[in-house]
């Protein structure tokens, strides 16, 4: 699984040419749908669309089949399509080909403009709409990205010992045996020689424990989302203190992962774990926003777009499933709204949160009740001391 980055999204959110598509499907994980191609086929369909709206728009023949090339190489790559999660995000343009497979619930979308559409991707990067499930015991370490209604699998098969003997030693059963032998007959001697069978399973677990997280630290060492850890209670201590990852959630998910039935049953007690957490930054920045005076809030668009590039934006709200059209002159910090997507002009709701995010601020995609002033579609929450 391909997973985006920060830096895949700056990268993205800075690149502008004159022909840039984005498209976005919903994808199936398994089952008769992936078996028969339905994902494969969807995104065909999207690209047929796409390829009639660039002749449409007089884009040449020689530059659309450029763009085809790997998109329908990739169409064919079957093995590819019977991994995916619940969406796939496609950016095309000239020497540019990237795609990425999400766990999110995408609406099938496609954007052509001088830009990537890259708003769908704002719950990847707000710093809690997602998090990262390790689940560890001393013969099994998986890791999943998860959000609040999805969870996929992320491979570190080459990244991390897949059981405690990959690290100490495959000697480990016999001598924790050894060990409890020597202490069968009683005595102080025995006593002492349990202290230390104990001192060392100890350490070699935290041997094991550190393994894993200097693995997984190649995945997520630039994260600022939560890391929720599965393990036995006993050994969340021992992960804890083996731990180097700054956001590492403060509880673990109760019970013996070995008694999950699937990633599913995983996933609903993570949830059931870390909810108040993932709502907890939205709620507060939106009881900021209610409670502060309109000079640290806006909800308007010709005000909010100069103040982001002036670095003054701390929170974006955008409705989500809307948008907003229009022009920026960064030159003149100047913004002109329009009723429609014109060849000319571009999404102010996309601009506005690729900036944010590349400023470090938190943009949220909400729902029209839970935006913190309903009569508009973009409200911003301003930086202040």
């Amino acid at each position: 699984m391909s997973i985006i980055s920060k830096e895949d999204f700056t990268s993205l959110a800075l690149f502008n040419n004159d022909v840039c598509v984005s498209i976005y499907i919903p994808t199936q994980r398994g089952g008769k749908d992936v078996l028969e191609g339905k994902n494969q086929r969807h995104l065909k369909s999207k690209w047929k669309e796409v390829k009639t709206r660039l002749e449409e728009k007089g884009v040449s023949k020689d530059k659309i089949e450029n763009m085809a090339g790997p998109v329908l190489k990739l169409i064919d790559n079957s093995d590819f399509w019977r991994h995916q999660s619940d969406g796939f995000a496609l950016f095309v343009s000239e020497n540019v080909f990237e795609y990425y497979t999400f766990p999110l619930n995408f609406e099938e979308f496609e954007y052509i403009g001088k830009e990537f559409y890259l708003t769908p991707l704002v719950p990847m990067f707000n710093g809690k709409g997602r998090f990262y499930i390790l689940e560890i015991q001393l013969k099994h370490v998986a890791l999943y990205e998860a959000t609040n209604y999805s969870i996929i699998k992320v491979d570190v098969d080459d990244i991390t010992p897949s059981r405690l003997e990959e690290r100490v030693g495959f000697d480990f059963e016999e001598k924790s045996l050894q060990f409890n032998s020597q202490g069968a007959g009683g005595g102080q001697t025995n006593m002492h020689g349990h202290a230390g069978a104990d001192r060392e399973r100890k350490d070699e677990i935290f041997r094991f424990f550190r393994a894993v997280d200097q693995g997984i630290d190649k995945i997520i060492h630039d994260e600022t989302v939560p890391l929720v850890v599965s393990c036995e209670d006993s050994l969340f201590p021992i992960y804890k203190e083996a731990n180097t990852f700054n956001h590492l959630y403060p509880e673990s998910v109760p019970g013996n992962p070995a008694d999950n039935k699937n990633m599913q049953e995983l996933h609903a007690k993570a949830m059931k774990l870390i909810q108040p957490h993932l709502e907890k930054d939205r709620t507060e920045k939106t009881k900021q926003f209610r409670e502060l005076s309109r000079d640290k809030t806006s909800v308007k668009v010709t005000d909010i777009l100069p103040s982001i590039y002036e670095g003054k934006v701390d929170t974006l709200f955008l409705q989500e499933r809307e948008d907003i059209f229009g022009k920026f002159d960064e030159e003149n910090m100047a913004v002109e709204i329009q009723d429609n997507k014109t060849e000319d002009n571009t999404s102010l709701m996309n601009l506005a949160a690729k900036k944010v995010i590349e400023q470090g601020g938190s943009v949220f995609l909400v729902d029209t009740e839970n935006m913190p002033e309903k009569t508009s579609k973009m409200n911003a929450l301003f930086r202040y001391n």
